[in-house]
């Protein structure tokens, strides 16, 4: 649950703005004046901070700054609330980096759109920083794969930006489409327990060796369960083999019970694998991968998907 810091001396107002913001979902943590809020900024560690700025004790401004002046408050975005809309008080809070001025009197939606698009911007400040923090180290664990596979030098890359082209065509948001491309980069990170003969043997395998390799996907999602900021790309590890008619695997899921990230990576990986020399097999033009791809669907992949890739790829 996200958390609000909010403060104002009126406290009819402080009432009301509480009751508003806790109807819809958030923790609230009120305070009537800048320096009771400082105090509390160290307990709770809003997410966000509402507040006046004529206050007695300590106002917005005094408030505003001493945030920003500690590590942990420099990047919580801070909305103001004030009846004063002489342009010397905006510059000011600009200043001090305030993100967002609210003039009083407000509407009840005013202030909740508001506080929803602080705490969204806030969310994909976030979720960038830690995929640029993050990145490096997926990719190299990736490589990890590709250095036992030589035939698949450069899958994982085209898997990953052919999977963000067509999430976006799907219309996935920026959280999701990050998530995404993680896990389409270690989507084959379970192969690490396949033996390097079998990932480039060119015959067909035998039923002891497609076991084993029908563990990666398995394997792979084991390996990010216990890796926090990469538990979410479990799914995409773990069914990107799934089948829309039931027949893939680990689980043999069916039609939309397999995660969507699975029935997208299945799409791609797919059309990456015709498209590529194999050991088991050439390469084919991918005009006549996507044939392939329009033949299966609603058999092999996500049909709705099949008709998105298809368009998307050609233009």
């Amino acid at each position: 649950m996200q958390k609000i810091m909010l403060v104002e001396d009126d406290a009819p107002l402080l009432e009301v703005m509480r009751c508003l913001l806790e109807a819809e979902g958030y923790s609230v943590y009120p305070a009537v004046n800048g320096k009771q809020a400082f105090e509390l900024f160290f307990s709770t560690r809003p997410d966000l901070v509402v507040s006046d700025i004529m206050m007695p004790e300590m106002n917005g401004y005094e408030l505003l700054e001493s945030v920003r002046n500690l590590p942990e408050g420099v990047t919580v975005p801070f909305l103001f609330l004030s009846a004063r809309t002489e342009r010397s008080d905006v510059d000011r809070a600009r200043s001090l980096g305030v993100d967002d001025y609210l003039f009083k009197p407000f509407e009840a939606p005013e202030l909740i759109n508001a506080v929803r698009a602080r705490l969204d911007r806030r969310r994909v400040v976030e979720l960038f920083d830690t995929r640029a923090a993050h990145l490096q180290t997926v990719i190299m664990l990736a490589n990890v794969i590709e250095t036992r596979d030589p035939y698949t030098a450069g899958h994982l890359e085209r898997v990953r930006r052919l999977a963000i082209n067509l999430a976006f065509v799907l219309n996935w948001n920026t959280e999701d489409i990050t998530i995404l491309e993680f896990g389409a980069i270690l989507h084959d990170i379970g192969k690490i327990v396949v033996p390097s003969q079998v990932l480039k043997k060119t015959g067909p395998l035998t039923k002891d060796e497609w076991v084993l390799m029908r563990q990666h996907p398995v394997v792979g999602a084991k390996m990010l369960e216990g890796v926090d900021h990469l538990r979410a790309a479990v799914p995409c590890v773990l069914n990107h083999h799934e089948a829309w008619n039931g027949s893939g695997y680990p689980a043999g899921l069916k039609g939309d019970n397999i995660p969507r990230e699975g029935r997208l990576l299945a799409i791609v990986d797919a059309f990456d694998a015709m498209t590529t020399n194999r050991p088991y097999h050439n390469s084919m033009p991918a005009a006549d991968a996507l044939d392939e791809l329009a033949r299966f669907r609603g058999i092999t992949f996500d049909p709705k998907m099949v008709d998105a890739f298809i368009p998307s790829y050609k233009s």
